[in-house]
């Protein structure tokens, strides 16, 4: 374990995977994952003994497919991490489901902010160009949310003055939002689902013009529903070729986007796979319903590695839709009920 971030930095291997993330150039990606799953075996003491559990160590894996997944419940009884000294903050769950709240060290926020706009800018363009208009009551009213450190940034790094938060305030939204429709300025509604269905009974506008993307998550304010008829709702109340959805997690430092149909694309920095329901060792074929785990290689911290407990389909193109969840699971802001 290295003593602090500074002797991390001091590690080639450690400086070249971040260095090679933040490049935003194509990646050498089992190269990078191998070598991060070397990394975080030898210092990442919980890990380790997982793996080592598992019959798996560097000696071993020679291939992607081999890599162990880290249960994703880990993250709420242990400090995971590579770096001995305590993290500037931590990243954390809303403990919804009340199976406990997860808790990501996150010692290079600078480095996430980076890769959050890195991943957004891939699908939608200079950031800088957009106004962001971020409706999130859940996330603000408490501590630790990574999605409200990445809309905050967005909302930094936007030249428009018009963006911001808004956490109850859903007439003046709505007026800010049917100004962007008659100018036409490029304009992300980033939204919890609930609040989004509030907005959509009480200010229904012609919005065919603005960016609506939901993060998921009713968080027991309002009743559940799958994806599809939910953005049956908002397409008919806001006029919506179609509604977009980002996924992403207290354990992820990366990002997945669908423009539509909750098919997921995930960020450079991120591979998905499915592992078989009743054999979580074994992968399952494209297109057939498992079990998601995740490689991210921006969680260089903590694990790259992670069996989450999301029920998915993945296609060959790298590709994903998120289905529901396996039952005693908590419920996440990023996932709606099977379909």
């Amino acid at each position: 374990m290295f003593t602090n971030v500074q002797a991390a930095e001091n590690s080639s291997a450690y400086r070249h995977i971040k260095e090679t993330l933040l490049e935003g150039k194509k990646l050498e990606w089992d190269e990078l994952a191998l070598s991060l799953f070397e990394l975080q075996y030898d210092l990442n003491s919980v890990y380790r003994d997982w793996c080592n559990h598992l019959g798996k160590s560097p000696k071993v894996v020679k291939s992607l497919a081999e890599i162990p997944f880290l249960p994703i419940d880990f993250f709420k009884q242990e400090k995971l991490s590579i770096i001995k000294e305590a993290p500037p903050t931590y990243f954390k769950s809303s403990g919804t489901g009340g199976y406990g709240q997860s808790r990501h060290a996150a010692y290079d926020l600078d480095f996430y902010d980076r890769m959050c706009v890195q991943s957004f800018e891939a699908f939608y363009g200079p950031l800088e160009d957009w106004c962001i208009l971020a409706l999130l009551p859940a996330y603000l009213e408490r501590e630790g949310s990574s999605l409200v450190r990445m809309a905050q940034h967005f909302i930094n790094v936007s030249s428009d003055s018009d963006s911001g938060f808004f956490l109850n305030d859903l007439q003046g939204l709505s007026e800010i939002l049917q100004r962007k429709q008659e100018t036409g300025k490029p304009t992300l509604l980033l939204g919890v689902s609930f609040a989004l269905w509030d907005l959509a009974e009480q200010f229904p506008m012609d919005l065919s013009g603005i960016t609506i993307m939901e993060t998921g998550g009713m968080k027991g304010r309002r009743k559940e529903l799958i994806r599809a008829d939910l953005h049956a709702i908002f397409q008919n109340a806001f006029q919506a070729k179609a509604i977009h959805s980002e996924y992403g997690m207290t354990e992820l430092f990366s990002q997945a986007y669908s423009q539509g149909a909750g098919r997921f694309t995930p960020a450079a920095s991120m591979k998905v796979f499915c592992r078989e329901m009743e054999d979580p060792f074994s992968r399952a074929a494209f297109g057939k319903t498992g079990g998601l785990n995740i490689i991210d290689l921006t969680n260089i911290d903590s694990c790259a590695f992670i069996e989450t407990q999301d029920l998915a389909r993945v296609y060959e193109d790298g590709s994903f839709e998120v289905l529901g969840r396996f039952d005693r699971s908590e419920v996440r802001g990023c996932n709606l009920m099977i379909g």
